[in-house]
């Protein structure tokens, strides 16, 4: 049986047929976001099935993250559904325009790896690590421990997983349901905002400014049900916020109330940010710090430690032994390996990322742009039209990433990174940014 929807025909008999139907719509572009869906007894009488068949199909989109529903005001596609991510907002780069929208780090600041793993694998020849033997690295849990004390991280367990989101989705998983709230950083980590609806989660938008999230968004977040806040300490991405030391009081002072919340806090920044450590972890009964490699020794690889209070990294690791097993011990000796040679300067790469910011954001300031970057790699930059931003800075031969990427209730920006920008580079891009977008008042960009 089929029901038209515009151009689109939904079909199938069984809940699992019909929620396939909307699902491929919705990727496929045929179903647009925010597309109101037929009443439940509608399309029952349609497809000729029983209505719970259809309210079972819609609750499968649910909690798939592809639609929201609203009382009597119907169910509809959710403005940034799981089944399309946010790549759809993605920026064609054509050839001879630079790519400042990618977020990778500088090639030029990654170590080599050939002689680490090299030395990983010859003592992986001599010591084969078989079945059942420990899923974390002595050595790693040793190093890591060290740097998490140092940095005024609450002692805990280690874990090891396959980045920073595979962490924060285990962290999750162990810990809601669909159909939980989770308060997130808006604007905020793109694949974050699009794992957490992949997971039948709620996101309830938590504003940010240079000094992380602010309290009083938090505090909302967490009255309207929030079960879990994430937040980024350094290098926050879009915006490059760094969590200061009096935004972390705050925000111990408003957890306190709610001892009950899972706490997430990614610090992806660690080994390229010289800014302090301000952690919130241990405000809650329940916690997870994670930290990755990627930013500093190369997104492939595939490395994060996760600590946490002892019943969140023992599920999470429980859950783990149960399907990957574990991280490969030769990816976490080399890495290993690469902490003890010291073969990430932190000072010098902090500095030399901390320069090109710097750079950007002053001069665009002297042109009358305003724009944000404390920490990191990036820089944002409040928009009033970021779609016209974009394709005006395409055609001047610069590719930045739009805000839609990023955003749920903030306003709009674009988010420029400028790992591969070198000194000459500065004042022609900022000239091009302030052409496309035109001077703007200050405001606060959440």
């Amino acid at each position: 049986m089929l029901f038209v929807l515009g151009e689109y025909r939904i079909e199938g008999r069984r809940a699992a047929e019909i929620a396939a139907s909307v699902e491929r719509a919705v990727g496929s572009g045929e179903l647009e976001p925010g597309q109101l869906l037929p009443p439940m007894r509608e399309l029952a009488g349609e497809l000729g099935v029983n209505p719970n068949t259809v309210a079972a199909a819609y609750r499968t989109l649910r909690e798939r993250g592809v639609i929201e529903t609203a009382g009597r005001r119907g169910s509809r596609v959710r403005p940034k559904p799981a089944t399309t991510a946010r790549e759809r907002f993605r920026v064609d780069v054509p050839p001879g325009v630079r790519d400042l929208s990618d977020g990778n780090p500088d090639t030029a600041l990654l170590p080599p790896l050939a002689e680490a793993f090299a030395r990983a694998a010859g003592r992986g020849d001599r010591e084969p690590v078989l079945y059942g033997e420990a899923a974390v690295e002595p050595g790693l849990a040793r190093a890591a421990r060290a740097d998490l004390d140092a940095d005024g991280v609450p002692d805990g367990p280690i874990a090891v997983t396959s980045g920073s989101l595979d962490a924060i989705e285990r962290v999750l998983a162990v810990h809601l349901r669909p159909g939980d709230a989770v308060a997130v950083e808006d604007p905020g980590w793109r694949s974050l905002l699009d794992l957490a609806p992949a997971m039948g989660l709620r996101l309830l938008s938590v504003g940010v400014d240079d000094e992380g999230p602010l309290p009083d968004d938090v505090r909302a977040a967490l009255r309207a049900g929030a079960r879990a806040l994430i937040v980024t300490d350094r290098a926050q991405n879009p915006t490059g916020a760094a969590v200061s030391a009096s935004r972390a009081r705050a925000l111990r002072s408003v957890l306190a109330d709610h001892p009950e919340v899972l706490l997430v806090e990614d610090d992806h920044g660690h080994r390229i940010v010289d800014l302090p450590l301000h952690p919130l972890a241990g405000a809650t009964a329940h916690w997870a710090f994670v930290r990755s490699a990627a930013k500093a020794y190369g997104p492939d690889l595939r490395l994060a430690v996760l600590t946490g209070d002892a019943v969140t990294v023992d599920r999470v690791l429980g859950r783990q032994r149960l399907g990957p097993g574990w991280v490969s011990r030769l990816l976490q000796r080399a890495v290993v390996r690469l902490w003890e040679d010291g073969a990430v300067d932190v000072r010098a790469v902090a500095a030399s990322y901390r320069e090109r910011r710097d750079a950007l954001i002053e001069t665009l300031a002297a042109r009358g742009i305003e724009a944000h970057g404390r920490s990191g790699m990036n820089v944002w930059v409040p928009v009033p039209d970021e779609t016209g931003v974009v394709a005006r800075l395409l055609h001047s031969g610069w590719a930045v990433a739009p805000g839609a990427r990023f955003r749920m209730d903030a306003p709009p920006g674009v988010r420029i990174t400028v790992s591969s920008l070198s000194p000459d580079d500065i004042a022609p891009l900022a000239d091009a940014v302030a052409s496309a977008a035109g001077p703007a008042p200050a405001r606060r960009y959440v």
